[in-house]
């Protein structure tokens, strides 16, 4: 009987444990401001629009490395899609997925996000989830589409995060060798200096945006993923 009544008491716990974690994650979901947002995909839509789309296309998305990354420059003979919205993080790729990019059917996306994230606060785990999801939705809807996740930067005036962002991306990194359709394309040690620390010359003046010798080496970065036809 009191066998019986400790499995009782352990399985309530558990249910306890299960709902207050649920209600935590519902709670940071609700926390987070997707409403920031809305301009900046009304104004992708209305390009949409104007432009029509087309699927089989090369989708960028993320945060303002995306954004100020002028794509048509860098790929002329490429159909290049340029999503970014600047301050973003993982999360609000995910939640715009439909809007942003799922119509498109992209043959393959490219995801800078992550910097951000941990900026404000998210742990390396916590991104590395973030991730998950973003390729849940995407694939649940585009199972073919590959996915390649751009590694968190190295940046002057992030630097006392790199612990994070490393752990970040390695985490990131052992999910896209599990999967054929998710790749991981570095651009961390390439951003490194002799030093160990990132090279001034790639970067702004505000030691975190970065000039054309930085998109020069994520052009590299990149290359491997690119679709050949």
């Amino acid at each position: 009987m009191k066998t019986l009544m400790g499995k009782r008491v352990l399985f309530l716990a558990l249910l306890t444990a299960l709902a207050l974690n649920t209600t935590v994650f519902a709670a940071e979901k609700s926390k987070h401001n997707f409403a920031r947002w809305e301009n900046s995909i009304s104004q992708f839509e209305k390009q949409d629009q104007q432009q029509g789309v087309q699927a089989g296309g090369i989708l960028f998305v993320g945060s303002s490395s995306i954004r100020m990354w002028d794509l048509k420059k860098y790929y002329p003979d490429l159909p290049v899609i340029n999503r970014g919205f600047g301050g973003s993080e993982i999360v609000d790729s995910t939640h715009f997925a439909e809007r942003l990019i799922l119509k498109h059917k992209p043959k393959v996306i490219f995801l800078y996000a992550g910097d951000n994230d941990i900026a404000r606060g998210r742990t390396a785990k916590e991104v590395a989830n973030d991730f998950k999801q973003f390729v849940s939705v995407v694939h649940k809807a585009l199972p073919e589409t590959r996915i390649v996740f751009i590694s968190v930067k190295p940046s002057l005036s992030r630097w006392k995060l790199a612990d994070t962002m490393k752990k970040a991306n390695k985490l990131i990194k052992e999910q896209c060798a599990q999967h054929d359709y998710l790749a991981f394309a570095d651009v961390w040690d390439p951003m490194l200096g002799k030093d160990g620390k990132p090279r001034p010359e790639l970067f702004k003046a505000d030691g975190l945006h970065m000039q054309h010798e930085g998109y020069l080496i994520w052009k590299k970065a990149i290359a491997p993923y690119l679709p050949q036809n």
